[in-house]
């Protein structure tokens, strides 16, 4: 008998993709209600003074790009917990917005093997400061590039679809 080829997933070593575990176990995608999440759409303008640039992060566990996002904080405002959130993964700090200037979901893997949907609301930062040194500095690659490059890496397609839009104080296209 032939030995079993190894899925794609297996030879580098990344756990079974969500569609896999959902088509296995479709009881778990609606067994708790959606999970909020809040995040920070961290923007830079350019020298040129009209273009901006955005940070993506790459996350911790599979290293796709993301923007920085992370649970809601007690006693915090999400405005508040997005800003900390950009300020733990990238070390960055700016002008946040109070109000969200958008909002995707997106299937969470947790540690434990369960899947759980997630609604982020995203809010905009001006970045004014950097540092050398952050909380999860070496654990995470950062990279400043334009809105369709930020869209380009990213997987979420609704947060594509914000991020080619945005515009700085949430003046994005319809809005």
């Amino acid at each position: 008998m032939a030995p079993k080829k190894k899925s794609a997933e297996a030879r580098v070593g990344q756990p079974k993709s969500l569609l896999k575990q959902l088509a296995a176990q479709p009881d778990k995608l609606f067994a708790g209600k959606f999970r909020q999440q809040y995040a920070a759409l961290c923007f830079r303008y350019k020298n040129d003074g009209a273009s901006i640039e955005i940070l993506v992060v790459t996350s911790r566990d599979s290293g796709r790009w993301i923007i920085p996002k992370g649970w809601p904080m007690e006693g915090k405002a999400p405005h508040a917990s997005a800003a900390i959130e950009a300020w733990e993964e990238a070390g960055v700090r700016g002008k946040v917005g109070k109000k969200p200037v958008g909002r995707y979901t997106y299937l969470k893997l947790l540690s434990d093997g369960d899947v759980v949907p997630c609604i982020v609301d995203i809010f905009q930062i001006e970045i004014k400061t950097e540092a050398a040194d952050f909380k999860e500095r070496g654990q995470r690659a950062l990279a400043w590039v334009s809105p369709n490059e930020a869209a380009r890496r990213v997987r979420e397609v609704e947060l594509k679809s914000i991020l080619i839009d945005f515009r700085p104080n949430g003046r994005g296209k319809g809005k």
